[in-house]
């Protein structure tokens, strides 16, 4: 009976092992941050697959979603409604271009790298209205100075 007990407590000690290597990324949704006006915070994010991001309604008026030619083949699409949080589990890598439907022209944008993303390229060439443009050159200049200095 006690091999059974000690083996049960080493089945659930994995099991929460498990869970608790998953990370949870919080990405705000902000009228004015760091970056500037109609931002997400961070814009930028890298986490492994299997890991969540949670984007906060921290100001209203906002709302996440995928646009669409920004997300590796098979990635989950999303899209969040205004002023509600919303959490995606990334397991797919890939880099995922998300974007805040009322504020998009204005650059309120931001960029989730998945693992190994094999689709950069591909996100690059999509296109862009107004300040979104250049607020996504900015994101990709970032990632490739970080994929430099971890090299």
């Amino acid at each position: 009976m006690q091999k059974v007990i000690v083996l049960g407590a080493i089945v659930a000690a994995l099991g929460f092992a498990g869970a608790a290597s998953a990370a949870e990324v919080e990405v705000k949704m902000l009228n004015k941050g760091t970056e500037g006006v109609m931002v997400f915070e961070p814009a930028l994010v890298k986490i492994s697959p299997g890991d969540t991001v949670k984007f906060v309604a921290a100001d209203k008026g906002h709302n996440v979603e995928v646009i669409d030619g920004m997300l590796p083949e098979g990635g989950q699409k999303f899209v969040g409604k205004v002023n509600e949080e919303l959490a995606i589990t990334f397991d797919k890598p890939g880099a995922y271009g998300y974007k805040c439907k009322p504020h998009y022209g204005m650059g309120m944008v931001g960029l989730i790298v998945v693992g190994d993303a094999t689709n950069v390229d591909q996100a690059k060439a999509a296109s862009h209205p107004g300040k979104a443009k250049q607020a996504f050159a900015t994101l990709f200049d970032k990632l490739a100075s970080t994929q430099t200095a971890a090299k």
